[in-house]
């Protein structure tokens, strides 16, 4: 009990150090974590009113990018953040009192709260420009944020200690990961895909958790060929080999 608490203790305080290292001591940090998103939200939104006369699903543009947008930075934003936690926090792996999984829990909460706190603002203003009311069901968007979460957690266990190992492979690894935003049904429907396009596509686990985000925003939306079954288990199946990856190679984190 007394080294969970200290486990507790620590995290806790490494959220803070995140904090203050992340957005600095003034706002200007916190409001452009929210002006990204809504500017790249924008600038799709733009492009595709000038191509198409309405969205996939739904009347709006800018909500139907931002239910795939926020819904793949759940996992995007929380990868990039996660995969260099031992890296960023090296020094501080010297103290024995700070354990490598603390640094990677600290970035998860820190990360995981700020893209909610991104969502709920881009959200409500969004619903505030909109003629109709939302109508969110949170189940369905939090479990999503949840799983897309997992998946970022699982990937990022193993990344530390190869990122470590082998530098290469993560060059390697930015390169292949860079289409993922191309192939999650970011801004299409991938159960809208013809055959046999749909069926690569659905092999994705992030275009499932894209498809259960926007469920939580269309009532509507039927969402066909979304498999909960196949999504958890690729993120626990990450998180459980990535935990044996990262237990097994304190020495490696720790720089020794």
């Amino acid at each position: 009990m007394y080294h969970f608490v200290t486990h507790i203790r620590v995290v806790a305080a490494l959220v803070i150090r995140e904090m203050a290292a992340r957005f600095g001591r003034k706002p200007g940090g916190y409001i452009w974590a929210v002006l990204d998103p809504a500017a790249h939200i924008a600038f799709m939104a733009l492009i595709f009113m000038a191509i198409s006369h309405r969205p996939a699903i739904g009347t709006s543009f800018p909500l139907f990018f931002a239910t795939g947008y926020i819904g793949f930075q759940f996992y995007q934003s929380m990868a990039r953040y996660l995969n260099n936690a031992i890296s960023a926090n090296r020094a501080l792996l010297t103290y024995p009192n700070i354990a490598p999984i603390d640094t990677i829990f600290a970035r998860y909460v820190l990360q995981l709260g700020t893209t909610a706190v991104v969502a709920f603002c881009v959200f409500t203003a969004l619903a505030l420009m909109s003629r109709t009311p939302l109508s969110i069901q949170w189940p369905y968007v939090i479990e999503a944020a949840f799983a897309a979460s997992l998946l970022a957690l699982g990937g990022a266990f193993a990344n530390c200690v190869l990122f470590s190992r082998y530098p290469l492979y993560e060059k390697f690894y930015e390169i292949v990961t860079r289409p993922l935003f191309l192939v999650s049904g970011v801004f299409y429907l991938p159960d809208s895909l013809p055959h046999p396009a749909r069926d690569i596509i659905l092999l994705n686990p992030l275009t499932h958790v894209i498809m259960l985000f926007r469920k939580g925003f269309y009532p509507e939306y039927r969402a066909l060929g979304f498999d909960p079954g196949f999504l958890y288990s690729i993120a626990f199946s990450l998180v459980f080999m990535g935990m044996v990856i990262f237990t097994s190679s304190r020495g490696v984190l720790r720089g020794r």
